[in-house]
């Protein structure tokens, strides 16, 4: 009997350890396959339904990465302090304080009151008023809303053009100033049908306001002068210069007259209400609405417009690509004060046609900038932003007659709105909203993992 040697036992022993081996596949493209089943076994709807997850999941994250909810969110933020700071000032919240560890409820149901009546009078006073008797008197505080939103929508609109293109037009004061002194002027030296003398009066508050504007463009694109200098200085210069054209008899005064008044505007230069005399809205909201458009299609649409933004992104760039800076510079400033014009003609057409004083700016030059900053520069955003504005000012005065609130807390609220708009971090920080970006740096680390591993 022989012992058996290896040679003898390694052909029996072969074919047993090689058939395991046949049983596991080793190709790792049939493991990938099994182990996405759904390449396999989902049908067209299964399909259709996760490609319309992925579309709301993307929907979400441009909410959330967008800027349009901080905007929204920092208009919350201004309304809920500027909330804290009327139940502070009342008299009952602060009476109720006093025993507030003896009875709180007293003390809270006093804060709704105070808090939630004004903030009722305002809605009611600036939207919709529920005491109505018909929906059509109901509606009317929204009309004069829209009313006071007409000239912020044109100069608005000015500033943010200016924005784009990366200048600082703080000038809109003086620029509705001369054109509201050149529109007065057509309006009530000439006589002649309605359809002639309103574009006319409209056109002289357009150049005037062009050419206060063209001025600063001109400096800066010559001299590199410092335009906000510029034009805030030109603001005073506008100021003295209409106040000294009110004052001299056959200038702008009123013939008659001893005080700094202009003439009444001409009837034929009144724009005419829209909807009846009772609502507010006259032609001038169709015009505000015309520019909108227009500024949206020579900013998104015309070579014009991105040569403007370009030299707002990257000037040196824009030289590079043999883009002239200076003459672009110009013109960005005369379209801007042009758009600023058509407030200032507003002003003595459709806001005070009874003749005007040095005052007619009435502020909007300086609250334009604030509508700017809120509708982030962008034409359709100007325009809702000059309608929370409008009502914020029209709500302030029914705010005021029936709580007693100072007209001066929409002020406050304005610049609260622009405190929290200039610091999107703190907004996204308060309500735990991630920053653009986050979610685009854990993807990106998790991809490197992936492919490491």
């Amino acid at each position: 009997m022989s012992t058996p040697t290896p040679e003898n036992t390694q052909p029996e022993t072969q074919p047993h350890a090689a058939a395991p081996a046949a049983e596991t596949p080793t190709d790792d493209r049939l493991q990938d396959v099994e182990s996405t089943p759904h390449l396999m076994t989902d049908s067209a709807e299964d399909t259709e339904r996760r490609h319309g997850d992925d579309r709301w999941q993307a929907a979400l994250r441009g909410i959330l990465n967008g800027s349009a909810l901080v905007t929204v969110l920092a208009v919350v933020l201004a309304l809920v302090a500027c909330g804290i700071l009327i139940a502070i000032t009342d008299e009952n919240v602060r009476a109720a304080a006093g025993y507030f560890f003896a009875r709180p409820v007293d003390t809270f149901r006093a804060i709704g009151t105070a808090v939630g009546g004004s903030y009722a009078s305002l809605f009611e006073g600036s939207v919709f008023n529920f005491g109505a008797s018909s929906l059509q008197q109901a509606i009317v505080p929204l009309t004069r809303s829209v009313d006071y939103a007409v000239p912020l929508i044109a100069a608005g609109l000015g500033i943010a053009l200016s924005f784009r293109a990366g200048l600082f037009n703080i000038g809109g004061q003086g620029q509705i100033l001369i054109g509201a002194a050149a529109a007065g002027w057509v309006g009530f030296s000439f006589d002649g049908p309605a359809a002639l003398h309103i574009p006319l009066t409209i056109v002289a508050g357009i150049v005037g306001g062009a050419v206060w504007a063209g001025i600063v463009g001109v400096l800066k694109a010559r001299t590199g002068a410092n335009e906000v200098v510029l034009t805030i200085m030109l603001n005073y210069v506008a100021l003295y210069l209409v106040s000294y054209l009110l004052r001299t008899p056959g200038l702008l005064q009123a013939p008659g007259s001893t005080n700094p008044i202009s003439p009444a505007t001409k009837d034929s230069a009144v724009l005419p209400s829209l909807f009846g005399a009772r609502y507010g809205i006259d032609l001038g909201f169709v015009v505000a609405i015309a520019a909108v458009v227009v500024v949206w299609w020579l900013v998104n649409k015309s070579s014009l417009g991105f040569r403007f933004r370009t030299i707002g992104e990257n000037p040196r760039a824009a030289r590079v690509a043999g883009m002239s800076v200076p003459s672009l510079t110009i013109w960005v400033l005369v379209i801007s004060g042009a758009l600023v014009g058509i407030a200032g003609a507003y002003q003595v057409q459709g806001a005070v046609t009874t003749g005007f004083t040095s005052g007619i700016d009435a502020g909007i030059g300086f609250d334009a900038i604030t509508v700017a900053l809120l509708g982030r520069s962008k034409p359709w955003g100007v325009f809702w932003a000059a309608i929370l504005f409008g009502v914020l000012k029209n709500g302030g005065y029914a705010m005021q007659a029936a709580n007693g609130i100072p007209i001066d807390i929409v002020g406050v609220i304005q610049a609260l709105i622009v405190l929290f708009i200039a610091a999107p971090p703190l907004v996204r920080a308060i309500f735990r909203i991630p920053q653009p970006g986050a979610r685009r740096r854990v993807s990106t680390k998790n991809s490197k993992k992936a492919v490491a591993a």
